[in-house]
């Protein structure tokens, strides 16, 4: 089947099967958060993106093999909600920006700055440090060496603009200042966006209205 990434609460899983990756995307809680499932074709390791809530939901995707480890990709509550029970059942390490870990109630094991590399299995992802939706945010990039970037952007970019900075003038322009120098600049158009809520897009069909994003303000 043709991975779409259109799920909903109470929805199974779409599965996005690269050749050396596949990523399971699923919609859970009160607020449609997107958690992702990481799995390396290699080695069967896995990891999962926002631990946001319905903890048996995420605990049955992520099935018997269990997980290595979870990436909270920023503080706010809708992405962690369901993190202390995964990983107590898991015993997984745990990844947050390191500017934004103090602002998560589940210790985080590791820290994770721009540029930095967070593995599973076989496959590396690049986190980038995104500024304006909160202090510490980043998303994960994993340039598929067959084919396009996949980049998981937690709340900072979805279709349609940047993430909310809440009327905050100067967090808006560190945002669409960060998304546009580490993810539009340095990424094709192909680039596939997973992000926190709803629907995935790409940066080609993003890409057209970041002038548009800058003079509304939001």
């Amino acid at each position: 089947m043709t991975y779409s990434g259109a799920v909903k609460v109470g929805g199974p899983a779409d599965v996005h099967e690269l050749a050396d990756l596949m990523i399971s995307k699923v919609a859970v809680g009160g607020m449609n958060n997107n958690a992702y499932l990481l799995r390396c074709r290699a080695t069967g390791e896995q990891l999962l993106i926002d631990a946001a809530a319905e903890a048996d939901t995420l605990l049955s995707l992520i099935g018997d093999d269990g997980i290595a480890s979870v990436v909270t990709t920023h503080r706010h509550d809708d992405h962690w909600g369901a993190l202390q029970a995964v990983v107590a059942a898991t015993g997984a390490r745990t990844y947050a920006g390191e500017d934004d870990a103090e602002g998560i109630p589940v210790a985080t094991d590791v820290r994770v700055a721009d540029g930095d590399t967070v593995r599973v299995g076989r496959v590396s992802l690049t986190a980038r440090h995104l500024v304006g939706h909160t202090p510490g945010s980043i998303a994960l990039i994993y340039d598929d060496p067959h084919g396009h970037p996949h980049v998981f952007t937690g709340d900072c970019l979805f279709p349609g603009g940047v993430g909310n900075t809440s009327g905050d003038a100067e967090a808006f322009v560190r945002l669409i200042d960060d998304v546009q120098h580490k993810l539009f600049e340095q990424l094709p158009d192909e680039a596939w966006v997973y992000p926190g809520h709803g629907n995935d897009t790409t940066l080609g069909a993003e890409r057209p209205h970041l002038a548009e994003w800058r003079e509304r303000g939001w």
